[in-house]
């Protein structure tokens, strides 16, 4: 299936989410629209199978520009879309307001996070997100929310920063770069910029790959933390499994190391059966798993996809199923 090239991001690993998810009718929800390719391939997908007529598809985001740019991408399949300006962490009300209003059982066939940032933001130097642009310390996916980077690094101190760098960012100089910060603040009395921040880091890592590595995972840091992200994750995971119908599916694409740990443990706790203290012998679990994995391992993107992406290099995908009570249908 070909897929459309958008200001936002070419939608990864999308011939994969078409085949994981595009699979019956019923709700659909993309809880990262971005620039709305996955929506669209997805709705493509449902028309091309005779799925449409029975199917909605729930696009969420926080960003403006996206909701603009989806709007038109999907504007053919407008009667057949509900676009929504907010966060995923919120996807169990959103699903179950707009199933409401459309008259649908708030169960869905399946569920789309796609937690990568969009190149659009990335390329904009006005929202902050890159060390590569002069702009100001901004990261916020929703620019209505109240923190900013700037904030993060000018009202920090230094403790708070370095763990910050080293979990977030999983950085090994996080302490000598929060030191570098702090010593910055005191002399000029703030970090106005990204450049600015980006030449402190310059200034405490060892030249060559090292410098990009550990601007990349300052500035994923930051990120992070202003968007609440991880947190809103596991909040979004746990609401969207509650959501799904059974055997809807649940894919994740996730980019760096934290998020897919996350994705991975959580996933399989969900999949995991309780069958009580060793030695003792049940003839059925104390309690049943919730979900089936669909990919055993997570899946990466073709070599021929990265040469025209070189964004789907990190990317990760993972799906699971839902299922009732060890998968027996119709039990109660």
């Amino acid at each position: 299936m070909a897929v459309t090239r958008d200001i936002f991001h070419d939608p990864v690993l999308a011939t994969e989410i078409v085949a994981f998810l595009a699979t019956k009718p019923g709700i659909y929800v993309d809880g990262t629209l971005g620039g709305g390719g996955h929506s669209l391939a997805m709705l493509r997908a449902l028309f091309d199978a005779g799925f449409l007529d029975g199917s909605l598809l729930i696009g969420i985001d926080q960003d403006e520009s996206a909701l603009s740019e989806a709007s038109e991408k999907l504007r053919e399949y407008e009667a057949r879309t509900v676009l929504v300006k907010g966060n995923f962490v919120d996807i169990g009300s959103i699903i179950t307001r707009v199933s409401s209003e459309k008259g649908l059982r708030p169960k869905v066939a399946g569920i789309l996070l796609d937690l990568g940032v969009s190149s659009f933001q990335i390329d904009t130097a006005e929202r902050g997100f890159s060390y590569m642009r002069e702009g100001p310390l901004d990261m916020r996916m929703d620019r209505s929310s109240s923190v900013s980077a700037s904030d993060i690094v000018n009202t920090y101190e230094e403790r708070e920063l370095a763990k910050l760098f080293y979990i977030y960012g999983e950085e090994p100089r996080s302490r000598s770069i929060a030191r570098a910060i702090i010593a910055y603040r005191q002399k000029n009395g703030s970090v106005g910029s990204t450049q600015e921040l980006a030449d402190i880091i310059r200034r405490n890592a060892h030249g060559g790959e090292r410098v990009i590595k550990t601007l990349s995972r300052v500035f994923q840091a930051l990120r992070i933390e202003v968007n609440a992200e991880l947190d809103v994750l596991r909040q979004a995971l746990d609401d969207g499994i509650d959501c799904l119908d059974e055997h809807g599916r649940m894919a994740v694409i996730t980019y760096h190391s934290l998020e897919d740990r996350i994705v991975k443990r959580f996933f399989a706790e969900k999949a995991r059966s309780d069958w009580g203290p060793k030695g003792v012998g049940l003839r059925e679990p104390l309690a049943w798993g919730s979900v089936i994995p669909v990919t055993r391992k997570p899946l990466t993107a073709t070599q021929q996809e990265i040469g025209v992406n070189s964004r789907a290099r990190s990317a990760k995908l993972r799906v699971i199923e839902k299922i009732y009570h060890g998968g027996c249908s119709g039990c109660s």
